[in-house]
């Protein structure tokens, strides 16, 4: 089903309001930041990452393919910290410009946030409030989960378990990682089929998200869904949502695309999703 009209529009500023609609965000969230003093975009699609973490250089094609593949060969021949360390380097500067979109969903005050971006754009945003963090991990011995928790309360970080969330908090979920306040990431093949996984069995979502997310309905932002890995991530997370599960914006949807979206219950919205931001 497509839909482009100014109902659909009112009606997804109605449920981001009422905390009825959760914003889920893809790369091309990220379009329009640069780093101040280059003028270069922030690294957020597949190449632009494996440039980010090859310093610089084109790999061969068959790991230009996709960024967890060409992050696995890197982590094979030069370890896996050299991944999360280029990661760091990248989004941990304070050089970039905000996002649009991060600053209008800030602005919404909203109760659940997931961002599948990797930097730490959308939690300067929430610098001037007490939040939840909820971030991914991927091949972490000693734990059964594939998650930590940090609650913000307006100067810094601290380490929460799931028994010890303020319940009141609006929640910043980042599945794939961010550099602060410590640096964890889901880069590479390994990462991915371990992180999955684990969210396969419900052991890399907190049990209060779980309840929290039950009926929502999805605004789905920036995000391509050509690859497995988005679909799996996006259908995992979105587990329990209404029936009619939401949007989300593609302006050129391919035909599998759509069948997946139908399958979901997305309604698929061929425009530019800036005209939420006026």
């Amino acid at each position: 089903m497509t839909m482009t009209t100014n109902d659909v529009i009112a009606g997804i500023r109605a449920g981001l309001t009422s905390g009825a609609v959760v914003p889920y965000l893809g790369p091309a969230a990220l379009t329009g930041v640069v780093d101040r003093s280059t003028g270069d975009p922030i690294p957020a699609d597949s190449d632009s990452l494996i440039l980010a973490v090859n310093d610089g250089r084109p790999m061969a094609p068959k790991l230009m393919y996709e960024f967890p593949r060409a992050a696995m060969n890197l982590e094979l021949k030069k370890g896996r910290q050299h991944v999360e360390r280029a990661l760091t380097q990248t989004y941990a500067r304070q050089s970039w410009t905000s996002s649009r979109v991060h600053s209008w969903l800030a602005g919404l005050g909203l109760p659940y946030v997931i961002d599948t971006n990797r930097d730490r754009l959308m939690q300067d945003e929430y610098q001037n409030r007490a939040h939840t963090l909820v971030l991914g991990i991927a091949r972490i011995a000693g734990t059964d989960y594939r998650f930590k928790i940090f609650e913000f309360d307006g100067g810094s970080y601290v380490a929460r378990s799931s028994s010890e969330v303020n319940p009141r908090l609006p929640v910043l979920f980042k599945p794939l990682g961010t550099p602060t306040p410590e640096p964890t990431f889901i880069a590479s093949d390994a990462d991915f089929v371990d992180y999955i996984t684990e969210l396969m069995g419900g052991f890399a979502i907190p049990s209060f998200l779980k309840e929290r997310r039950l009926g929502k309905r999805y605004l789905i932002l920036g995000l391509r869904l050509t690859r497995d890995t988005e679909r799996m991530i996006l259908t995992e997370l979105m587990y329990g949502a209404s029936a009619d599960a939401g949007w989300i914006f593609i302006e050129n949807p391919t035909a599998k695309e759509r069948r997946f979206c139908e399958r979901l219950g997305l309604t698929v919205v061929c425009e530019d999703p800036t005209q939420l931001l006026e």
